[in-house]
């Protein structure tokens, strides 16, 4: 990990849409659909949020929803391109894990495009196995059929 990395709990519902806004944007090649990326920076004012900083300059975020009593599901996330294998991701995980476990929930889950479809999404479903996620279950038509949804289980050891 870079040593240049700092990760932070931000609060303020503005702030967080700042940020989602300012990440999203850069990153029209995952979230491309305006109508879904909008929707996340509407949400994430309610969700336990997670902002990741480079010297003064915010580079990636994530956010965390609860979907039931044990569960937290690893609703967004974000790092610039440029701060891509720098271990900014992982910084981020690493932080929202140990607040979900804080926090009581014994699983996290994340949703992705399925391995196999678009290389882009391929980079992002290697980021979730090499953080410690395994392979719960396809939805080939929760999305399309040109976007199965891959969910990714995580026991957090509560």
């Amino acid at each position: 990990m870079d040593k240049n990395v700092t990760v932070l709990r931000i609060e303020d519902p503005r702030e967080k849409q700042r940020i989602a806004r300012q990440i999203l944007e850069a990153l029209k090649e995952w979230f491309e659909v305006e109508e879904s990326r909008e929707q996340y920076i509407a949400d994430c004012k309610d969700w336990i949020f997670l902002a990741a900083k480079m010297e003064e300059e915010y580079v990636g975020f994530i956010c965390l929803r609860e979907t039931g009593k044990a569960t937290v599901d690893l609703a967004v996330m974000g790092v610039l391109k440029s701060c891509h294998r720098h271990g900014v991701g992982r910084a981020l995980f690493e932080e929202a894990k140990k607040i979900a476990a804080q926090e009581g929930y014994s699983f996290m889950q994340v949703k992705t495009v399925r391995m196999g479809m678009y290389e882009d999404y391929d980079r992002t479903n290697r980021f979730y196995l090499g953080v410690g996620f395994q392979e719960f279950e396809v939805l080939p038509e929760l999305w399309d059929e040109a976007n199965p949804c891959q969910i990714y289980v995580m026991y957090l050891g509560q």
